[in-house]
């Protein structure tokens, strides 16, 4: 393991916020993802992909790599287009909520949410560079499933639109 990648990588969660880490510390691990990328239009554009979650930081943080569809060098994807990209999600004591940054470079599509449990979910709000809403959540999470939804509302819209889901499926070791 090189000097970057030990000093990045941790064991395992900080004991200081244990509790509080486990949101999304749950996710750590490697996991398979059907995509479905939603048009405006109504139609639905499917792709396999891959998910993988690690701790960070001393295991302040939780940050993983998102790759859709796989294998990599495969066609654009409809709507949603491919992704190759990473988010940090790092748990903020002091608003009792997570700062998460998305960044994938190869769309250049950075954004900046704020993520929360809310009821057995968790919902991550954010607003584009153009004004739009994003709420990206986390649902019917099991030890070794989740339902993830990327909707988006553009300022004068009154509605959400579901832009992608993706069912993910913890790997067998």
């Amino acid at each position: 393991m090189t000097d970057f990648t030990r000093l990045l990588h941790a064991n395992g969660p900080n004991p200081e916020h244990a509790a509080a880490l486990q949101l999304y510390g749950r996710f750590v691990g490697d996991w398979d993802a059907g995509i479905t990328a939603h048009g405006l239009d109504g139609t639905k554009h499917t792709a396999p992909g891959e998910i993988h979650f690690g701790w960070v930081l001393e295991g302040r943080a939780v940050q993983d790599v998102w790759i859709i569809p796989r294998p990599a060098g495969s066609p654009a994807f409809p709507v949603a287009g491919n992704w190759y990209g990473t988010t940090l999600r790092v748990y903020d004591p002091s608003i009792s909520a997570w700062r998460i940054s998305w960044f994938d470079p190869g769309r250049s599509v950075f954004r900046q949410q704020i993520g929360r449990p809310r009821g057995n979910d968790i919902v991550q709000e954010g607003t584009t560079e153009s004004g739009e809403l994003t709420r990206w959540s986390f649902t019917e999470i099991t030890a070794d499933s989740f339902h993830w939804l990327g909707e988006a509302k553009p300022a004068t819209a009154s509605d959400w639109r579901l832009v992608v889901d993706v069912r993910a499926t913890r790997r067998k070791a």
